[in-house]
């Protein structure tokens, strides 16, 4: 199984970068479980200080792009892929070498499109194909589970674990989670309050019913 977690930093020069609240909590949660059910686990990390659970391979990255790169890299040898991880849709189109001073004005910063690593591995299945499988995530505000269901069609996953990221108790940097995990068949599992490691637990059993059918 790989899994990604936390959320990648797009650098504006060397001291800022676009980022997100993900603190990585949900993927590395999900990865412990995995490898003490007996998985073999490797987790593809964006920066975060949470120690690396036991017996799982663990591979840093910072960006988007190196994401990317580190899972497209390993995917012929896995049967699962989570998507856990905070990707950022955009980055800078360039990077200054050097410190902007706000002396020196307003920047202005031109964005562009970072690859979708879910919606990748969505294509490269060629039709009818179950492996590997794929799950993914989406933290959403409005119409919560309209815009997971989208997004699990879109992206061509197995299934979708949405949550509402406005509520205080669930989501990013906490422990505990609330939230609906979708299948590509149109069911639906609705997860209530839990932490963080129960959550990973439901998502892993439909995993592995997954992979018996």
């Amino acid at each position: 199984m790989l899994v990604t977690a936390g959320g990648t930093r797009e650098p504006i020069d060397p001291v800022r970068y676009l980022g997100n609240r993900s603190s990585g909590k949900m993927g590395f949660a999900l990865a412990e479980v995995a490898a003490a059910r007996g998985a073999e686990v490797v987790l593809v990390a964006a920066p975060t200080s949470l120690p690396t659970p036991p017996g799982v391979q663990r591979v840093d990255v910072v960006t988007a792009q190196e994401m990317y790169d580190a899972v497209l890299a390993r995917i012929d040898a896995v049967d699962v892929v989570v998507k856990a991880a905070a990707v950022a849709d955009f980055r800078p189109g360039t990077s200054a070498p050097s410190k902007l001073k706000k002396d020196a004005g307003v920047p202005v910063i031109e964005l562009v499109r970072n690859p979708d690593i879910l919606a990748e591995l969505g294509a490269r299945r060629e039709e009818g194909q179950r492996k590997p499988v794929l799950v993914g995530f989406a933290a959403e505000t409005d119409d919560v589970e309209a815009a997971g269901r989208d997004k699990l069609v879109r992206k061509r996953a197995d299934l979708l674990v949405v949550n509402d990221v406005s509520e205080d108790d669930a989501g990013f940097e906490v422990d505990t989670n609330r939230a609906i995990l979708l299948d590509r068949e149109g069911g639906r599992v609705e997860v209530p309050l839990s932490s963080k490691a129960e959550v990973a637990g439901v998502v892993l059993d439909a995993v592995v019913a997954r992979l018996r059918s």
